[in-house]
């Protein structure tokens, strides 16, 4: 088993910039050059993404992206501690949310299973969980999509989510999850690396 661990790589088919881009030698930053992020490249990151699984289907998660200026500066307002600074200067910023309503596309999204729109409808309890857990898991997606576009990103729970909520969906449909800052790294944008556990502590075989 030692040796068969020793050689994980053989038996990928990421090439070795590929695990380096997204996963070995990816941080999370916490500062950003001046370069701009594009459009296209944000429109890449969600078409990328969005292929990614989640259960039956549903895809409750939602992006906003917020841009400099007046916007930009309602939600630092409502960031923790060094987290205003580095959000208020990020070249891109997106708000991930959950869609406590994702099941009204459920016809759409999952045509095999339609009568799952009143399910969820009539449960909303078991909908806000399916919704919170799943665009949790596209958040991760999420953060891969960032790096695939040669982007660093930096995500960040230290904020007040009730009041990102109140300020910017304040009907109540989407519950916000996590900041996400994105670009080019800055100046010295990496803390040092830190120790990552064992497979062997990690995993069973049964």
């Amino acid at each position: 088993m030692t040796e068969v661990l020793a050689n994980y790589e053989d038996v990928l088919a990421l090439d070795e910039e590929a695990r380096k881009l997204l996963f070995t030698e990816a941080r999370s930053a916490n500062s950003f050059s001046d370069e701009p992020v594009t459009d296209e490249q944000l429109r890449a990151i969600f078409e990328l993404t969005k292929w990614a699984p989640t259960a039956a289907n549903t895809q409750p998660l939602r992006v906003l992206y917020v841009a400099k200026g007046e916007a930009r500066d309602r939600l630092v307002e409502h960031m923790m501690g060094t987290n205003q600074a580095k959000t208020a200067s990020a070249p891109a910023v997106a708000v991930l949310a959950a869609d406590l309503s994702f099941h009204e596309h459920i016809p759409t999204v999952f045509p095999i299973r339609p009568e799952m729109k009143d399910s969820f409808e009539a449960n909303p309890e078991g909908r806000t969980k399916h919704a919170l857990f799943n665009a949790t898991l596209q958040a991760g997606y999420f953060l891969l999509g960032v790096r695939a576009a040669g982007l660093a990103a930096g995500p960040m729970a230290g904020f007040d989510a009730d009041g990102v909520d109140k300020e910017f969906f304040p009907e109540g449909r989407l519950r916000t999850i996590l900041v996400v800052n994105i670009g080019r790294p800055g100046e010295n944008p990496w803390f040092d690396r830190l120790p990552r556990l064992e497979y062997e502590q990690v995993v069973q075989h049964v």
